[in-house]
């Protein structure tokens, strides 16, 4: 299976929190994509599913694509979903998206997902282009709730006073509801099914829907198809020392003001001072500070040497739960 590298030095998004005596920093951490890739499937191509026979006519939205070009409709917005998903793997080294001759198959042309395609021609798709794998988008439908809204209130409106109402929405929000399957040809398995719902707002700034609004959200649905190809974060929290007493002090504050502006390797250095010299309560804070920076660096099994030597030489009971936490997340780096 393809891994990416996930905790790399440059990964780390942070921000730093202070108060009297202690502070905290932020830290964003990767994790798996929803959708890992087997490691030999490189090249998907990329069709349209979502349009009966009746509904497909030639446009030139899809060959675009080539040359960067956005070409809007309403009626076929849905190729702007295939779009966002070309723009949305565009960078990724790992993925070739390709276009095959055959741009669309016949759908349902409903929110009604289609039986699963033919694996004959899945594999003639991907023959053709030379691809790994077939992207399918299935489905695709959407709506606005400025039509609804309007409909509702002008109905209301003329049973309780007997005319239409005079107020005019000032947003609306379109949605479109999309079905994406990934085939396998090589194991004929689908690796990946997805029904996913894409809200946009817009302002109503005519008096109406702008004419961009359904193929904006469509594109921007696509975008949002390709994040399950990507690293996600979450975010947590590493509380620190800010004070340290007597002597310490003066280089407790030096170490959190270098803190304050990112400068780690030096504020290790200030702290290094005082955990290799001193043998006190203030010696066990500034280890284990050293082992927060060291983690903000990207540097874990030092963050963990650190820690460890906060809690075993001096007894920092904080330092002894930080442990723990860096010992979890190397069993799954």
């Amino acid at each position: 299976m393809k891994k990416p590298h996930l905790f790399i030095i440059g990964t780390f998004c942070f921000s730093l929190f202070s108060c009297a005596s202690s502070g905290y920093v932020y830290l964003n951490y990767p994790q798996e994509p929803v959708l890992v890739l087997p490691r030999e499937i490189d090249d998907i191509a990329v069709v349209n599913r979502c349009l009966t026979n009746e509904e497909e006519k030639p446009n030139k939205t899809l060959e675009s694509i080539a040359t960067g070009e956005i070409v809007g409709s309403d009626k076929l917005a849905s190729d702007e979903a295939i779009k966002g998903i070309f723009d949305g793997l565009r960078n990724k080294d790992d993925i070739r998206l390709v276009i095959p001759t055959t741009l669309r198959l016949p759908g349902t042309g409903t929110r009604k997902t289609p039986d699963i395609l033919d694996w004959e021609k899945v594999s003639e798709i991907c023959d053709e282009t030379e691809s790994d794998a077939l992207l399918v988008l299935e489905t695709f439908d959407s709506n606005s709730d400025f039509v609804l809204n309007t409909a509702v209130e002008q109905v209301s409106s003329v049973l309780q006073t007997g005319k239409p109402s005079g107020r005019i929405p000032r947003r609306a929000r379109v949605n479109v509801v999309s079905y994406w399957r990934l085939y396998d040809p090589s194991t004929k398995t689908i690796l990946d099914q997805f029904q996913q719902t894409h809200f946009m707002d817009f302002d109503l700034a005519n008096g109406g829907i702008p004419l961009t609004a359904l193929p904006e959200t469509a594109y921007a649905s696509g975008l949002d198809y390709t994040s399950r190809l990507y690293p996600s974060f979450f975010r947590v929290r590493r509380d620190m020392y800010k004070k340290g007493k007597g002597r310490d002090k003066r280089l407790f504050d030096a170490g959190w003001r270098r803190t304050e502006v990112a400068n780690w390797n030096e504020a290790i250095s200030i702290w290094s001072e005082i955990a290799n010299v001193r043998k006190s309560k203030s010696a066990g804070r500034a280890a284990y500070n050293i082992a927060v920076a060291n983690e903000v660096l990207g540097n874990t099994d030092l963050a963990l040497e650190w820690a460890q030597r906060s809690y075993q030489d001096y007894g920092d009971k904080m330092a002894r739960d930080y442990a723990k936490v860096l010992l979890r997340r190397k069993q799954w780096e």
